[in-house]
């Protein structure tokens, strides 16, 4: 069994495993998470590391290593993925760790070379892994911890790890946990029936935001950063105690909506959102990951 995941722990697990020396890793798991009916493609790939040294906490990624070369004949970049996973692996013995991957098209520029590389392996497939890398995205490793997660897209997957390990682990635990979750549709709902079993958790509360199939106060499209505001007084009520901790992540291109959401949320509560989130980034309780 993998350690508990405590940031301060002394054999931290880092780069365990470096683009020159990568893991060889077989693939166990090859799954799709979206609908037909979606229009995208994003997949739940696990892999085998049991007889490796591979170790890592909720909330650290590992790199990718895609074969072939670039169009000026150099190795194709290293690609950093969240795990989607908890530390003791999706198979409760530490002997697997999972990515969650979106197929990117991105027409008209070219495919994602690794994206799309992942997307096109099958159970049996070995790929190089190295890490894993990170040390500013953890779960909290202090009991009864209050966490605010805001995720779009693929963004859910170390959140998916958080709160595996919230609600099995460390179960007993009271703190609360707020998951503010946007997509296009509900076919593009990643890991929907798993966050439904959440939904009994007593301290789990759920805000999902559909932009295709919702509208906001205002006749627009719905984003997470309109279910932010709606929820503005218990979100910066909770935020005010010293052992909560607000996470975001997603897709870069989100990180300015979101924060205008938080400013807006923040005013609405009488609060100078500049100063308090001074003091949780001084405090080391707002945390942010965008790609």
């Amino acid at each position: 069994m993998t350690p508990s995941p405590h940031a301060h722990t002394a054999d931290f697990p880092s780069n365990l495993y470096k683009p020159g020396a990568p893991l060889q890793a077989r693939i166990s798991e090859h799954r799709s998470l979206t609908d037909p009916a979606s229009g995208n493609e994003v997949r739940h790939i696990t892999f085998d590391i049991a007889d490796s040294k591979f170790r890592y906490l909720d909330g650290q990624s590992l790199g990718v290593l895609p074969p072939g070369e670039d169009a000026a004949g150099r190795p194709h970049k290293l690609r950093l993925y969240s795990i989607a996973s908890p530390s003791e692996g999706d198979d409760g013995a530490g002997k697997t760790v999972s990515i969650c991957v979106k197929r990117a098209l991105n027409p008209p520029h070219p495919p994602g070379v690794c994206s799309n590389y992942l997307c096109d392996r099958a159970v049996g497939d070995v790929v190089k892994l190295t890490g894993p890398v990170g040390k500013s995205f953890l779960l909290p490793d202090a009991p009864n911890s209050h966490m605010i997660l805001i995720a779009t897209g693929t963004g859910i997957a170390p959140f998916r790890a958080f709160l595996k390990t919230r609600y099995g682990r460390r179960a007993s635990e009271t703190g609360q946990t707020w998951l503010f979750f946007g997509v296009k549709t509900r076919f593009d709902y990643l890991y929907g029936d798993e966050i439904a079993q959440y939904e009994r958790q007593p301290g789990f509360h759920l805000a999902t935001a559909f932009s295709r199939e919702e509208q906001n106060a205002e006749g627009g499209r719905m984003y997470v950063q309109h279910r932010l505001q709606e929820h503005a007084k218990s979100v910066f009520e909770l935020l005010q105690q010293d052992n909560a901790s607000l996470y975001m992540c997603g897709l870069r291109g989100m990180e300015p909506a979101i924060t205008e959401g938080l400013r807006l949320a923040a005013a609405s509560q009488g609060i100078d959102y500049e100063a308090f989130m001074k003091r949780l980034t001084q405090e080391n309780r707002w945390h942010v990951e965008v790609y």
